[in-house]
């Protein structure tokens, strides 16, 4: 296998996971900042509807997807997304008006959703089976190494907060008036690598083959990652698995027997990822060290040591993949988190706070990263059959990003109901069960090839 080579795509090809991980959470560090030069820091609509708002583009973009993806191919469309990129960065941090700045979010968002679909489905079709798990994982890799850089860049770029400043000195400092802005601008300079550095890449042969292009093109795309007897092997397996019209998506075709079967295991795969509750943890983030009696400065640095631990056990996660295997992660990730929201339950319910809290924080980031967060865009990316792929991958994510809105928007509300500890130990009952899907319904898929998976599951 040319080792080097499928490194080079898969990295070039992650970068739209790396670009996902900036943008989703370089708003968190502007928070403080923009809310108070748009005149929203005491309107709770308009705060949640400014770190909502991109949500409503990442459904748009993995709905999307599917179809545009079968349609055009993997490539371009991951080079329209860096173009989105580029120009939301550039649009968010120029924005004047509340509403532009909204406007510039959701465009942001579509960016997202077709980056969340698109860069794991192109690396597990150029990949080798045996170290496809390993690959894939590089992309949510570089999602955390984008978390990491926006919460680096923010805690950079904000100049530090006396502790008790109003909004008026905000107003009046770089921070409220520039700083915020030069955190969106920075996300221009990765997103204008990405779109050079796709030109460089090969089109998915996976996606060739389906669409009856020059097989000899397949070929050497093919033979360029494993030699011509891996290219010979996987064209033949490749168009077996291809009917007569394939090259057409018919989206009845999905709710058929075996195809409703693993799109139901891929939607609630996907729906759990999110529900497991550990974006409440990213997404409150502030609130969490607030309430542990820290200002706002050091909340930004407290968020950076979250980030580095998240990324250190996703690369844990991205080397044991393919050992240890889907499953046995996933099933790690649910048991474990299910243990930790129920102590945090518990301190919540006792009302103890401080160090003890903000450890077990660290430890639910550390065992999602470890295996929900990688193995589930893996299992995703590789149990859909070759001639549905994109549209049934654009389902399950469109899924994902449904319930990572409606996590975000139910936080708040549950939390005024159950209080934090039942919110949590809630959490903690919805783990339990997806230990128990997962542990009935989730076949292995380590060391097989895509074809090898299609045959088995659908």
């Amino acid at each position: 296998m040319n080792t080097r080579y499928i490194l080079f795509i898969t990295l070039v090809s992650a970068m739209g996971g790396l670009l996902f991980g900036y943008d989703w959470v370089v708003i968190g560090g502007a928070k403080p900042f923009y809310e108070v030069f748009f005149g929203i820091a005491d309107e709770p609509v308009l705060q949640g509807w400014a770190m909502s708002s991109a949500l409503v583009g990442c459904v748009i973009g993995a709905l999307a997807s599917g179809a545009l993806s079968d349609r055009y191919g993997r490539k371009y469309l991951l080079l329209a997304c860096a173009a989105l990129f580029i120009l939301t960065s550039l649009g968010t941090g120029l924005a004047g008006t509340f509403s532009l700045f909204v406007a510039s979010r959701i465009l942001g968002g579509v960016a997202i959703g077709l980056a969340s679909n698109l860069s794991p489905m192109y690396i597990a079709e150029v990949s080798p089976a045996d170290v496809r798990g390993k690959f894939v994982s590089i992309n949510q890799l570089t999602i955390v190494i984008g978390i990491l850089a926006a919460q680096l860049v923010n805690w950079l770029v904000a100049e530090p907060v006396p502790q008790h400043a109003t909004h008026a000195d905000i107003l009046q400092s770089w921070n409220g008036e520039t700083g915020w802005r030069w955190m969106f601008w920075a996300c221009a300079v990765p997103a204008s690598m990405f779109f050079l550095l796709m030109w460089f890449v090969p089109e998915s042969p996976r996606w060739l083959a389906r669409k009856r292009e020059n097989q000899e093109k397949v070929r050497r795309i093919l033979a360029r990652i494993g030699g011509r007897h891996h290219a010979d092997v996987e064209l033949a397996a490749i168009s077996e698995t291809f009917s007569s019209d394939a090259t057409r998506v018919d989206y009845r075709e999905l709710l058929r027997p075996g195809l409703r079967t693993v799109l139901t295991l891929g939607i609630v795969i996907a729906v759990f990822q999110q529900w497991c509750g550990i974006n409440v943890i990213f997404n409150y983030a502030q609130e969490v060290f607030s309430a542990a009696g820290y200002g706002v400065s050091d909340i930004l640095f407290n968020i950076v040591i979250t980030g580095s631990v998240n990324f250190l056990f996703t690369l844990l996660g991205m080397f044991t993949v393919d050992k240890l295997g889907r499953k046995a992660l996933m099933l790690l990730g649910a048991g474990g988190l299910a243990a930790i929201y129920a102590i945090m339950g518990g301190m919540y319910y006792f009302e103890l706070q401080g160090l003890p809290l903000l450890i077990l924080v660290v430890m639910a980031i550390a065992c999602y990263a470890m295996s929900l967060a990688p193995v589930t865009w893996v299992v995703l990316s590789e149990i859909f059959p070759n001639r549905v792929r994109g549209a049934a991958l654009s389902i399950a994510t469109f899924s994902l990003w449904t319930a990572c809105f409606l996590l975000t928007y139910t936080f708040p509300i549950l939390n005024g109901l159950l209080n934090a500890s039942g919110t949590f130990w809630l959490y903690g009952v919805i783990c339990v069960l997806g230990f128990w899907f997962i542990a009935a319904r989730l076949p292995e898929t380590k060391g097989k090839t895509l074809e090898q998976i299609e045959h088995e599951l659908a």
